[in-house]
C-alpha cells in the first residue's frame, strides 16, 4: 500500500532473466563524492518568490535547511561521454543550488531504462521524482495514476506551479497534450513550442567520399543506391549505411528516412485526418524488398538490429560507414570536429529525405511533436515532499529557470549581449576540446529533453557549422507536419486496450521486418504477417488513434 491508500500494480512486461544483482545495482542511487552546494552561496529564485508557505522560513524563499529528494532518469549520453553520474554535472549542481534542494540520482543503465523502471516499481522503493516517458507507461499516464505510483497533478500545479500553469494557460494546443483525455495532468513536460526546433535530424553523408567517387549527393532511392555501392566497392566501407537499430529494429528510420519514399511510415501517422498504420500498408512490403536487397548487397550495417548511438559514432568516425540518419547537433555536430581533428579534408553533408522520383517533394521527414515524450518529470505517491518538489519543477518554466535549463550560467556559459543569452567559448570552444553537444549536455539541458520549454535561441548558436544549418533547412523541407500525429490524449482504458495490442503488434512488425531483410523468410511472407496484425486486433488501434486525434482536434477548436 502506498500513502494514497491504493494498492500497487505491477508494470508489465518485467525481464525475468534479470539477476537479483542487476535489481540492487539499480536501485543504487549515486552520489557525487562531495556536496554540490558546497562553496557556493544559495541565491533567491524568482521561482520561489512569495512568503513563508512556498519553500523557505521568513523573507528568504531559498531553503534555510537544504531538503534532499530521490530523483530517476537516464543520464544524456552526450553528459555520460564526459561524466558518470549527475552529481558531477554542473548543470545539475546549479540546479540544486539555486533551487535549495539537494538530489540524491538514481541512475539506470544506458539503454536499460524501460526494463529498470519495471523493477522499480515493482520493488514498490518509488524514488520522489521520476523522468521517464509516462506516455509509454502500459495503459497509459492514467493508469500510472490509478496504479498509485504518480500523482494527479492538476491541484498540484494550480498550488504550486504557477510557471507552467502561466505557460499551458496560453498555450492551449500544448496544454491538450500534456493532459490524459480524462484531463489529468501527470509529469512536468519537455515542450518544443517553435516549430523549427523540431527537426533536427536526416541523412548525413560523407562528402568528401562523393567528391572523390565523382558523385553528387543522392536525392533518390535509386542515387543513393548507386552511392552505397561505390562507397562499398570504392572506399571499403563494412557498413556503407548504418542507423540506429536500438531500443528496436529500424528505429534510426522511423522519421521517416527511406520508408517514406514510399510514402507511408513504419508507425501511425495521418492522412487529411485519417489514422493509418504504415506497417500494413502494401507500400511497405516494397520498402522491405528494397532493404532485403540492400542488406543481401552489403549496403546496410550488417548488425543493424543493434547498433546504438556508440555504435554509429564510431562507425561514422571511423569511415566503417558513410551515411547514416542522425542529428544535426550530436551526428554532424560531434562528428566532423573529430574527424577533421584526424583528417582536415573530412567533409559531412546531409542529404535530403529520399524520394522515388527526381524532383518530388519528401513526404515524411522526422519531425517532432511540440510536447516530447522523453522529459516528462512525475512526482512518485511516495514523495513526502510535494510543494518542494512541484516548486522545484516549475523552476524550468521560470524566467530564471528558463535560462538556466537553455543556457546555463550566467557569465560561465553564456553572456548576455543586446539582450539574447549567448554563448562563450566554453560551449562553443570548449578549452578541453569537448564538442559543442558535450558542452551544452554538461550545463545545461538545451539539446536534449527535460522538464522546461526548449529556446530556439538555443538552435541558432549551437548548430554553428554551415553544414548543419544547411541540414535544418533541407530537412525541414518536407511535407511531414501535414502528417504528423500530435501527442493523442487518451483514456486509461484506451491506453490499456491501446498498449495491450500495440506490444503484440510492434513485436511482429519488428520481427517480420527482420526476418524479411535478412532473408530469413520469403518477401511473400508479408501478407501473412498482416493478416496476423490484423488478429491482433489492429483495426481496434486504428480506432482508438482515431477517436484520440477527433477528440484532440475538437478540444483544439474550442479553446
Amino acid at each position: 500500500m502506498n500513502r494514497t491508500g491504493k494498492r500497487k500494480g505491477r508494470l508489465p512486461m518485467i525481464d525475468r532473466g534479470w539477476t537479483v544483482t542487476l535489481m540492487l545495482a539499480l536501485l543504487v542511487v549515486l552520489l557525487g563524492a562531495c556536496d554540490p552546494s558546497e562553496g557556493l552561496p544559495r541565491v533567491n529564485s524568482a521561482a520561489f518568490a512569495g512568503k513563508s508557505q512556498m519553500l523557505g522560513s521568513g523573507e528568504d524563499n531559498a531553503l534555510d535547511t537544504p531538503l534532499t529528494l530521490t530523483y530517476w532518469a537516464e543520464l544524456n549520453g552526450n553528459a555520460a561521454s564526459i561524466k558518470s553520474n549527475f552529481n558531477e554535472v554542473p548543470f545539475f549542481q546549479e540546479w540544486q543550488r539555486r533551487t535549495g534542494v539537494d538530489l540524491n540520482f538514481i541512475q539506470p543503465p544506458a539503454n536499460q531504462g524501460k526494463e529498470a523502471l519495471s523493477i522499480l516499481l515493482a520493488s514498490g522503493e518509488l524514488p520522489d521524482l521520476i523522468e521517464y516517458e509516462w506516455i509509454h507507461y502500459p495503459g497509459g499516464p492514467e493508469k500510472a495514476i490509478n496504479d498509485g505510483y504518480i500523482l494527479r497533478l492538476n491541484e498540484i500545479i494550480d498550488q504550486y506551479a504557477p510557471h507552467l500553469k502561466e505557460y499551458l494557460s496560453e498555450h492551449p494546443d500544448i496544454d491538450l497534450q500534456v493532459r490524459t483525455a480524462n484531463g489529468s495532468y501527470y509529469a512536468f513536460p519537455f515542450i518544443q513550442g517553435d516549430k523549427r526546433l523540431r527537426t533536427y535530424q536526416g541523412p548525413i553523408i560523407r562528402k568528401d567520399w562523393l567528391d572523390e567517387l565523382g558523385l553528387e549527393v543522392p536525392e533518390t532511392i535509386a542515387e543513393w543506391h548507386d552511392v552505397l555501392i561505390a562507397f562499398k566497392e570504392h572506399k571499403g566501407a563494412k557498413a556503407p549505411l548504418t542507423f540506429l537499430g536500438v531500443p528496436n529494429p529500424l528505429f534510426g528510420i522511423e522519421g521517416g528516412g527511406f520508408v517514406g519514399a514510399f510514402g507511408i511510415k513504419k508507425d501511425f501517422y495521418q492522412e487529411q485526418g485519417k489514422v493509418k498504420f504504415g506497417a500494413i500498408e502494401p507500400e511497405y512490403k516494397a520498402f522491405l524488398a528494397l532493404f532485403r536487397d540492400w542488406f543481401k548487397e552489403g549496403l546496410i550495417d550488417p548488425n543493424l538490429a543493434a547498433v546504438d548511438s556508440e555504435t554509429q559514432d564510431t562507425s561514422m568516425i571511423l569511415g566503417r560507414s558513410g551515411a547514416s540518419i542522425w542529428n544535426a547537433g550530436a551526428g554532424i555536430g560531434t562528428w566532423l570536429p573529430l574527424m577533421q581533428a584526424k583528417d582536415p579534408s573530412v567533409e559531412l553533408a546531409p542529404a535530403p529525405y529520399p524520394v522515388l522520383n527526381k524532383g518530388d517533394r519528401p513526404k515524411f521527414g522526422q519531425f517532432a511533436p511540440a510536447v516530447g515524450a522523453s522529459g516528462g518529470v512525475a512526482i512518485s505517491t511516495n514523495n513526502p515532499h510535494v510543494e518542494e518538489a512541484a516548486r522545484m519543477l516549475d523552476y524550468g518554466y521560470s524566467p530564471e529557470g528558463h535560462l538556466l535549463f537553455n543556457f546555463g550560467m550566467e557569465g560561465v556559459s553564456y553572456e548576455m549581449k543586446d539582450g539574447d543569452p549567448t554563448y562563450t567559448d566554453l560551449i562553443l570552444k570548449n578549452p578541453n576540446k569537448w564538442a559543442p553537444s558535450q558542452a551544452l549536455a554538461m550545463y545545461t539541458r538545451a539539446s536534449y529533453f527535460g522538464p522546461f520549454v526548449q529556446d530556439v535561441r538555443y538552435m541558432e548558436q549551437y548548430y554553428t557549422l554551415r553544414e548543419q544549418q544547411e541540414a535544418t533547412r533541407l530537412w525541414s523541407d518536407t511535407d511531414a507536419a501535414l502528417h504528423t500525429l500530435p501527442s493523442l490524449p487518451k483514456t486509461e482504458e484506451e491506453s490499456t486496450e491501446f498498449s495491450m495490442i500495440m506490444q503484440d503488434v510492434n513485436r511482429i512488425v519488428d520481427e517480420m521486418s527482420l526476418k524479411i531483410i535478412y532473408g530469413i523468410e520469403p518477401l511473400d511472407a508479408f501478407e501473412g504477417y498482416v493478416e496476423q496484425i490484423h488478429t491482433m486486433g489492429i483495426d481496434r488501434a486504428l480506432q482508438i488513434q482515431q477517436r484520440s486525434l477527433d477528440r484532440f482536434n475538437q478540444g483544439l477548436s474550442a479553446k
